[in-house]
């Protein structure tokens, strides 16, 4: 830029600067948004945060004499018209030992639907030794009119956990589970299209 430049074209591309600055900066924020809830994801399974149990492949290798009471609740989301309870509502489990529960669920409308579970431990510090091998919550679940279906969670308290100070006096856990209804939205666009085909 030149002493003898006129004043309104330095303006003008000092403006031009500023606005694709800030263009960078909002599509930077909105990237950022959309890979916020798979990062946030990702990092709740790896590290147990917020109470987000692990998920493990296999057992542990060894198991403890110390026990812990393992409650189950049940939730489902207004406007699902499902029953859903624990087969057991508590158990008692060996640090390390693989335990197997089932969940009951009805689809007590006239139509199918289909569903799908979040869930959480508490307390929320827990969730980092709280492992799944198996559980109905990773995968979409398709009730018929008036089907019962018996669903099974597999996991495993970490013995690692007898060795944190914090959790000596941990005597409880609960793994709470809350179903709630997916809509045609929320489907993948494939599944929508097979859906739509099949009418003609």
């Amino acid at each position: 830029m030149t002493a003898t430049e006129p004043q309104t074209q330095r303006k003008l591309r000092r403006d031009i600067v500023i606005a694709g600055s800030c263009g960078a900066f909002v599509a930077l924020m909105v990237g950022a948004a959309y890979a916020s809830v798979p990062l946030y994801d990702w990092f709740c399974r790896t590290t147990g945060f917020a109470g987000t149990p692990l998920v493990s492949s296999k057992a542990p290798d060894r198991v403890l004499g110390r026990t812990i009471a393992v409650r189950f609740d049940s939730n489902v989301m207004p406007g699902l018209p499902w029953k859903f309870v624990p087969e057991q509502n508590t158990i008692d489990v060996r640090l390390g030992e693989v335990v197997t529960v089932n969940y009951k669920v009805i689809n007590q409308a006239a139509r199918a639907i289909t569903a799908q579970a979040s869930y959480n431990v508490a307390p929320p510090q827990v969730g980092g030794y709280f492992n799944k091998i198996n559980c109905f919550c990773f995968t979409e679940q398709t009730l018929k009119a008036g089907e019962t279906r018996e669903m099974a969670v597999v996991f495993y308290v970490d013995p690692k956990i007898a060795e944190d100070r914090d959790m000596n006096t941990l005597n409880t856990i609960t793994l709470s589970y809350t179903f709630f209804p997916m809509r045609e939205s929320d489907r993948p666009v494939a599944a929508a299209a097979d859906k739509n085909s099949s009418k003609l």
